[in-house]
């Protein structure tokens, strides 16, 4: 509740109001206690005052109460004995709901939250898919070889396609980006299978959410924005990963503005555990960097959690603006932690803080906030002050009316698939396919045409050989015909001559003994020209 232009959270036993400056709520705070020992009631009391002075608020809804943060709070004889304890008659407390804008990155329950695989980056998205150190260094130089060849990187489709891409081109990559085995390519593969399988896979994709929304007004009061985390919270590493992520892109789009009267805006972490359980010491490194650089830009970050020992050192030093309900002690441990708690305010000499903190009843507190100088005042046992909107969650038409009559319900209801690495990687898929494939023809058919040529010139060899045997034939007979002719012929002279010849000497007898040996001369002879 605002009084005084200040942000009214509680009172002190001795009735004294305990403010939260708007100028320091920039500086970071922590709400922590036990279960059931009135966190919501707080954060609720902080998000409503930072609203009426006109700052957007992020909120994390785990348990779908935060949602009736919309609807005006319930009249009760109780409420009216506190608001009477308080004094919050007479500070005009009037009973009211907040403009809120309620998302979900599944879709269901809120306007879809997306962002894209590119946007949330290898390091977040390592940490969400379980990745051991190996494999989240292979996926950076995924992410790397991606932005090298300025293929777009937006949903899980495009990183499996990715993936598969660098898979089959590993020899040609490896020289200038390092060895990447299969199996270790392949587990990644898997791993985005299974966020696929757990629904996760739909907070990947475009429509991105553009931070910048969340810095609006409605009627000069900040928008509350609500993530619908009943059923992301079954994820933790999804969860605190996601909102490590809108935390980041918060520090990396609004500019520097350094002190301001107000916050640009306030963002409630809920569950904080969750977002430092087993973080790799270069994510706690780069957690404990942003809260540390992120109020320069105007941004106040308030950790929920049970147990401030669930935030490291670090992070725990930067938050100058404590709440802290009641801690139960029921171990050696748990009595640590609760010294270890009073030891981080101010010590107050009214009371022992770490006995105050142990008999804390539901609504109260030890409180301690960072003063106009900056300096964290005294531990101060306070009780919270009742919240102006319903403790209770929602109704389900009201919450769907607020989703539907959202302004940004337009912009992001409908998921759009835009050219990326998927689209590109398959148009060169089927390019290479077909390149291969008239490769392959092509082959095929100079194989079919050598082949073609080999038989024809066996074939021509063969006919060649053909027509010289039969050349050799026609010869052999014109040889045969021409020894026949010439020795009939000449057997004929040659039978003349020797009847001319032998009838000369011998008479009748002589001619026909000259006539048989002169025809059998010559036919000798001539057949000597003719041998072979």
């Amino acid at each position: 509740m605002l009084k005084d232009g200040k942000i009214w959270v509680a009172d002190t036993e001795k009735g004294e109001n305990v403010f939260l400056l708007p100028k320091m709520a920039n500086r970071h705070g922590l709400v922590a206690g036990a279960t059931g020992t009135g966190k919501t009631v707080t954060l609720k009391v902080l998000a409503e005052s930072f609203s009426a002075m006109g700052v957007p608020v992020f909120m994390a809804d785990v348990k779908g109460d935060i949602s009736g943060m919309m609807c005006p709070g319930t009249d009760s004889p109780d409420m009216q004995k506190r608001i009477r304890k308080f004094g919050c008659d007479k500070a005009g407390f009037a009973y009211g709901g907040c403009p809120v804008t309620i998302w979900d990155i599944f879709g269901e329950t809120g306007i879809p939250l997306r962002t894209t695989v590119s946007e949330i980056g290898p390091v977040l998205l390592a940490r969400i898919l379980g990745l051991n150190p190996l494999q989240s260094d292979i996926l950076s130089i995924v992410f790397k070889i991606a932005d090298d060849n300025k293929l777009l990187l937006i949903d899980t489709k495009d990183l499996k396609a990715m993936l598969k891409y660098v898979s089959d081109h590993r020899a040609e990559f490896e020289g200038e980006y390092g060895k990447m085995s299969t199996p270790s390519l392949a587990a990644i593969t898997r791993a985005v299978v299974a966020l696929e399988l757990a629904g996760g896979g739909q907070f990947l994709g475009e429509p991105a959410l553009s931070i910048t929304d969340w810095l609006a007004q409605d009627n000069g009061k900040g928008v509350i924005n609500i993530l619908d985390s009943r059923k992301l919270i079954q994820n933790g590493t999804m969860y605190s990963t996601f909102l490590l992520w809108m935390i980041s892109e918060l520090f990396e789009t609004l500019p520097e503005v350094g002190d301001m009267p107000k916050p640009k805006m306030v963002f409630f972490f809920d569950e904080a555990h969750l977002l430092f359980d087993n973080a790799s010491k270069a994510l706690l490194d780069k957690i404990e960097q942003v809260v540390k650089l992120i109020r320069s830009k105007g941004v106040g970050i308030y950790f929920c959690t049970q147990n401030p020992a669930d935030i490291p050192d670090g992070v725990l030093a930067q938050l100058g603006n404590k709440v802290q309900h009641g801690l139960r002690a029921y171990t050696p441990a748990d009595q640590k932690a609760v010294r270890a708690a009073a030891d981080s305010f101010r010590r107050n000499p009214e009371f022992d803080t770490e006995k105050v903190i142990l008999a804390l009843g539901t609504g109260k507190a030890v409180v301690s906030f960072l003063g106009e100088d900056g300096v964290p005042g005294i531990a101060q046992s306070v009780s919270i002050l009742p919240p102006q909107c319903s403790m209770a969650a929602a109704p389900d038409t009201l919450r769907d009316q607020a989703v539907k009559g959202s302004l940004l319900y337009s912009k992001y209801a409908t998921c759009f698939d835009r050219d990326s690495a998927y689209e590109v990687l398959n148009r060169q898929g089927q390019e290479e396919a077909a390149a291969q494939a008239q490769a392959a023809a092509d082959a095929q058919r100079a194989k079919e045409a050598e082949a073609a040529a080999k038989q024809a010139a066996r074939e021509e060899e063969k006919r060649l050989k053909e027509e010289a045997r039969e050349a050799e034939r026609e010869q052999r007979a014109k040889d045969r015909a021409i020894k026949s002719v010439g020795t009939s012929i000449l057997g004929t002279v040659g039978r003349q001559v020797g009847r001319e010849v032998g009838g000369k000497a011998l008479g009748s007898f002589g001619r026909t003994l000259g006539g048989n040996v002169g025809a059998s001369i010559v036919r000798g002879i001539f057949g000597t020209f003719f041998k072979g």
